[in-house]
């Protein structure tokens, strides 16, 4: 397996594509991941946690729909979501970069 730090950085940026298309967020470092995760050391555990990331997220978000109708509490959870969205992959990536370990808040561990 090599070594390639670029690699990972871009898949955890990938994750930014949702603000533009919505869904690439979530298709692009899927195909990354599955693609890479046995020629790039690292890229199994890191395209784990991306994954387990967004699948997490997209649950929150589910769970936020019906209590937008409960005092609009569901809008602050999907407002908080979005910023978790947009701010954590840009940590992880910067991390990624300086050969740290990724983490994700808020993060069940869906895929093993």
């Amino acid at each position: 397996m090599r070594q390639d730090r670029s690699l990972l950085v871009i898949t955890h940026l990938s994750q930014l594509l949702d603000l533009i298309t919505g869904f690439g967020g979530f298709i692009v470092p899927l195909i990354l991941w599955l693609t890479q995760r046995e020629r790039v050391s690292a890229m199994d555990e890191h395209g784990k946690s991306i994954m387990n990331f967004q699948i997490s997220m997209f649950i929150y978000a589910i769970i936020c729909i019906p209590l937008i109708l409960l005092f609009g509490l569901g809008l602050l959870g999907l407002a908080l979501i979005a910023l978790l969205c947009f701010i954590y992959p840009i940590i992880n990536a910067i991390k990624v970069n300086n050969g740290e370990e990724p983490s994700y808040p808020l993060s069940m561990q869906i895929i093993k």
